[in-house]
């Protein structure tokens, strides 16, 4: 492609897990990117590669606008600060922003990043945010909406690596053998940078995304336990005060712990749970034993 001729897309949350991934393969594939988010310094790691690089605030509507216009199809997300003193607000405000962004840019074609379980209006946590913000971009006239649905990345694990070393437990409040679907953030990196170069749907389509398998939380403890040279490591299920008290106590919000303690509970009674059935369509090839080396590397580096 020329430069005249490439496409152009815009990727909010650039500098975070799926976001920096799909603007690096689009921008192999020949694509022209225009990535935003709010670190500068970050940003300027994809500026090298080719990428246009803008810095402002996901709630600033003007700021959203600017940036999606003449874009091809955008990229959108809503970030997770598990410090907003009032994480649902937080969370309304960033998507009401991109609503109208999109709106008076013009822009038609979206790939947005959601969560299994954002079918339900209610009881999920941190969910429930996805799911307003799925009808929100659902009632924009003539876009055409891909709305990815994965449930638990790899990467959130890297969070649990600090008590892994201090306490010798890898612990949380989901039910240690619950099956949950997991995947790798590169993984949906795959589907939507793909998807947005294909453009190969029209109107409000919905994927959700498995990973490889489903995994409980005893099995993750296991292969973790493997890699790092602990292998009898124990998951340990928290009561939700125990948890509720540790996160408080790690920084976190008490607004968005109670949200978090809520869709646990959630998928721990199967309130969440995939439409339809595992297949070729909605899993995903990066497996836990490939991912896993990487926590090891960053356990050791601690």
């Amino acid at each position: 492609m020329s430069s005249t001729t490439a496409p152009l897309f815009t990727i909010m949350g650039a500098t975070g897990h799926t976001g920096g991934k799909i603007a690096r393969r689009l921008l192999a594939a020949g694509a022209r990117i225009r990535a935003i988010g709010r670190n500068p310094d970050k940003l300027a790691e994809l500026a090298r590669p080719g990428a246009e690089v803008r810095a402002g605030d996901s709630r600033d509507s003007a700021f959203l606008a600017e940036a999606f216009r003449g874009a091809d199809g955008a990229y959108t997300l809503l970030a997770t600060d598990r410090q907003a003193p009032d994480y649902a607000a937080r969370q309304h405000e960033e998507g009401e922003a991109i609503a109208s962004a999109l709106r008076q840019s013009g822009l038609r074609r979206v790939v947005a990043l959601s969560s299994l379980g954002a079918d339900l209006p209610s009881g999920t946590g941190v969910i429930v945010g996805l799911h307003a913000q799925e009808e929100r971009l659902k009632a924009i006239d003539g876009i055409d909406l891909l709305l990815l649905r994965p449930v638990s990345f790899f990467e959130n694990f890297y969070d649990a690596l600090g008590m892994v070393k201090e306490a010798g437990v890898l612990a949380d409040a989901v039910a240690p053998e619950l099956p949950t679907p997991m995947i790798a953030a590169d993984d949906i990196a795959e589907v939507a940078a793909s998807a947005l170069l294909a453009r190969d749907w029209r109107g409000v389509a919905v994927r959700e995304l498995l990973g490889q398998r489903d995994l409980s939380h005893a099995e993750v403890a296991q292969l973790l336990g493997q890699a790092i040279g602990r292998p009898d490591l124990p998951y340990v299920q928290l009561s939700e005060a125990r948890l509720g008290e540790a996160l408080i106590g790690a920084g976190l919000s008490p607004s968005f712990v109670a949200l978090y303690l809520e869709m646990t509970r959630a998928f721990n009674t199967d309130r969440i749970g995939v439409q339809g059935r595992r297949n070729a369509g909605n899993t995903t090839a990066t497996r836990f034993e490939d991912f896993v080396p990487a926590l090891a590397e960053a356990y050791r580096a601690m």
